[in-house]
């Protein structure tokens, strides 16, 4: 027998067709067969709702929520910095929380809400935490500032909501937006500019706190 006329397959076949059937466990979707074929990536559709507008898209099984952001739907403000999520630029909201869009397929994103720097505000009218970074001058090159900002906003929506992180002092009395409280927050967004004092003081402003977290 020869088995390479038996046995045409190819490696790249056997696991492009694997990631197809397991990217999204559960997923309703059929993937198409044709899409399987040695040379083409498998193809799925997913629907997104992003900025309020909803997109229905076809993509690539490996297409990363943040590819899915700045290449297919042109919303260039999210930046990939690292691309292992260790940075924080690509910091966006999805359903209310915060996410590192460069560690999540956009397909397990079917049904979301999407918010990016764009949906925050506009330069007419400037999201509050947006106007407070250019007043407190919580930027310098600007590249990580869109993460920081919609890192910054999730932060105080988790605080208002009571969810502790790892230095909160009493679960049991509520959090409250310390300057330490924010600064453990963030620490997952870096600032290669070191803008970390006036990123602090432009959410303390929002909060309506001041440096110690005292009402101001």
């Amino acid at each position: 027998m020869n088995s390479s006329e038996d046995f045409k397959i190819s490696r790249r076949g056997v696991l492009a067709a694997s990631a197809a059937s397991a990217v999204v466990p559960g997923f309703s979707h059929e993937v198409d067969a044709a899409a399987v074929a040695p040379g083409k990536p498998p193809m799925m559709p997913v629907s997104l709702t992003v900025n309020g507008k909803r997109h229905d898209l076809t993509l690539d099984t490996r297409t990363t929520l943040l590819d899915t952001l700045r290449e297919h739907l042109k919303l260039t403000g999210t930046k990939k910095g690292c691309d292992h999520g260790q940075c924080g630029a690509c910091t966006v909201i999805v359903n209310g929380e915060r996410i590192n869009s460069c560690l999540s397929l956009a397909l397990q994103h079917q049904g979301d809400a999407v918010t990016t720097i764009e949906g925050l505000g506009t330069p007419e009218t400037l999201h509050p935490m947006q106007a407070a970074f250019i007043k407190h001058d919580g930027y310098q090159c600007g590249y990580c500032t869109p993460g920081q900002i919609c890192s910054a906003v999730s932060v105080l929506d988790e605080i208002r909501r009571g969810i502790p992180s790892h230095v909160s002092e009493d679960i049991t009395a509520g959090m409250k937006p310390t300057n330490m409280e924010m600064r453990e927050r963030m620490s997952g967004n870096i600032c290669r500019c070191g803008a970390y004092s006036n990123i602090a003081e432009a959410m303390a402003e929002v909060a309506g706190v001041d440096s110690t977290g005292a009402k101001a």
